[in-house]
């Protein structure tokens, strides 16, 4: 198995750890909203279905979240927060700055292989609520996306990279891209090992791209 693969399988245990740290109910809770949220969609889903498919009683669910928006964020920033573990304990592991994005679209796709409502719900029912998509500049989200830039600025100081591009541009456009294929990838039928092709062919296309210009 090879050194990525680990990672994302340790990224994916993250959960069950905390479970073991007193964080049972919101973990269960949030796995619930994942499986309703993916059936029903959001505008359909009652946080009292969310509390019976935790084995909650609905008060509970509010202890933990004030809103079903808020819940929805939630879900979104506890996916950021793994991905900026990952960034912060194993990319520095990485040599080239190539190699940290390449781990980095690894991690983000990997994530989501075999987790096909989750895939949905981070994907699509995230855009049904507005409030969500107002916090899309949450400072995880934030966080996240200049962890990317920073690899590609340091990239382009190296000389690896090329420089005529914004290194924040370049995030968003990572993120965007691996958003769309997982979306596409939880609508459509594609076979389990579909999001792990798409990674190294989205790999490809990007680093590509940053290709210093004399080097083409």
């Amino acid at each position: 198995m090879s050194e990525s693969s680990l990672s994302v399988r340790r990224a994916r245990a993250r959960p069950e750890e905390r479970r073991g740290r007193g964080g049972d109910k919101r973990e269960r809770i949030l796995d619930a909203a994942v499986r309703v949220l993916a059936k029903k969609g959001f505008h359909s889903t009652r946080v009292s279905e969310v509390a019976k498919a935790a084995g909650v009683a609905d008060g509970t669910i509010y202890l933990y979240f004030k809103s079903k928006d808020e819940l929805l964020v939630s879900l979104f920033e506890d996916r950021v927060e793994r991905l900026l573990a990952f960034l912060e304990a194993d990319l520095p592991r990485a040599g080239s700055a190539s190699d940290k994005l390449r781990r980095i679209i690894e991690l983000q796709l990997g994530l989501l292989e075999g987790e096909r409502d989750l895939a949905e719900v981070l994907t699509v029912i995230l855009r049904q609520s507005t409030k969500l998509m107002k916090k899309y500049a949450a400072p995880k989200f934030n966080a996240y996306l200049d962890s990317i830039a920073r690899v590609v600025s340091d990239g382009q100081a190296t000389g690896e990279l090329r420089g005529d591009v914004s290194p924040h541009l370049v995030a968003r456009a990572m993120f965007g891209a691996l958003d769309g294929i997982a979306m596409t990838w939880a609508l459509g039928k594609a076979d389990r090992g579909g999001l792990s092709r798409a990674s190294g062919q989205l790999a490809q296309i990007v680093l590509r791209g940053l290709a210093p210009l004399d080097a083409r």
